[in-house]
């Protein structure tokens, strides 16, 4: 029987367990460089069979909040460098989540002041994070301008050069970030893409941004090394979608022509409900599966060590990914093995700040 802490092949990507640590947003990258303490953060954590990092972003366009880190200039890959070599010194395996937020941001945080961009001109009701004279706060996203369509080819470079930079600094592979309402997603849900060109309208056509996202990434530094996160049901960042399940049925049998490492699926609301929203993941996996998607299944959103232990064992998930509870506990694996009391994370340290509710938490003795 196959259990949580047994080594998993994920395409070319080697985990020592099938637990997870899941991309967790920490805002503490002062002008988008990582700096020694997120070294340090990650490197705790390294018991992990995989780490993904806070959602990086590809391109400044790509950036959506305050203080995250990027991937587009030389200067952040040096400092990731310092990160992959921390963790790859305690034995760990870590990929970067490649991210662009779409209309998921503020102007105070685009070049030159301009408007995000998005699918269609349409204004998410969310909030982000931006820092100013008075401290860190969260405001009201900003109204995107529509995409050209001559534009999206640039974006796809963006990725592209995003995922090279990502194995220049070390990292084992990537996780594209198709979820929680961000452009990929924003493209795919109907709520938020009103285009009426090749990328709007029939799901074949919506689903067609995401499918050359991968492409463009998996062609520049191969399917093995090439995950992504989606989420079918999260209503995060204002997105929706009246029939989700043949849109991301569609999505997983996409996904399945690129040899990917893993499919990583946020079940129900992204950290919220994840029982009353109607969705069949049997069902998804089993599209997955049959149009020859073999990459690693991780699922995600509230799960705890026992029903962890349920999905690896019954054969539902290949790997858990956890996310709050990394946070609070560096040592979750050997807590979850042990069936030791978790720390209680400090929730208004989340985001922003020094080595406080980040680098501080206890470790088991």
């Amino acid at each position: 029987m196959t259990t949580l802490f047994d080594p998993l092949k994920a395409g070319d990507i080697a985990l020592a367990n099938r637990i997870v640590m899941a991309p967790l947003t920490r805002n503490r990258s002062p002008n988008a460089v990582p700096p020694p303490r997120v070294a340090t953060y990650y490197a705790q954590r390294a018991s992990a069979g995989l780490l993904v990092s806070e959602g990086t972003a590809i391109s400044h366009q790509g950036q959506g909040y305050a203080d995250v880190p990027g991937l587009y200039a030389p200067e952040q890959i040096e400092g990731w460098k310092r990160v992959t070599a921390a963790v790859h010194e305690k034995g760990g395996k870590i990929v970067t989540q490649l991210w662009h937020v779409g209309r998921a941001s503020h102007a105070s945080l685009q070049p030159n002041g301009g408007a995000p961009v998005a699918p269609s001109a349409l204004r998410a009701n969310s909030k982000t994070y931006v820092i100013d004279a008075d401290g860190g706060k969260f405001v009201d996203t900003s109204t995107p301008r529509a995409l050209e369509t001559g534009e999206i080819p640039g974006i796809l470079d963006d990725y592209r050069k995003a995922a090279q930079a990502a194995i220049e600094a070390g990292f084992d592979g990537v996780e594209i970030h198709g979820a929680n309402g961000y452009l990929v997603d924003q493209f795919l849900r109907s709520s938020s893409n009103a285009r009426t060109d090749e990328y709007g309208g029939s799901i074949d056509n919506r689903v067609r941004f995401l499918g050359e996202v991968v492409a463009a990434v998996a062609g520049a530094i191969g399917g093995g090394r090439t995950g992504i996160r989606i989420s079918p049901v999260t209503p995060a960042n204002d997105v929706s979608d009246p029939d989700p399940q043949p849109l991301f049925e569609a999505v997983v049998r996409k996904l399945a022509q690129y040899g990917l490492a893993f499919v990583h699926v946020i079940e129900g609301a992204t950290g919220g409900p994840r029982d009353n929203l109607a969705f069949d993941y049997v069902a998804l996996k089993a599209a997955y599966r049959d149009a020859g998607g073999n990459g690693a299944w991780i699922v995600n959103n509230g799960y705890t060590g026992e029903t962890a232990e349920a999905a690896v064992e019954s054969g539902y998930a290949d790997a858990v990914a956890f996310g709050k509870a990394f946070i609070s506990n560096p040592d979750l694996v050997r807590r979850l093995r042990e069936k030791a009391p978790l720390n209680e994370w400090k929730q208004p340290l989340f985001y922003g700040g020094g080595d406080e509710g980040y680098i501080d938490y206890p470790f088991l003795p």
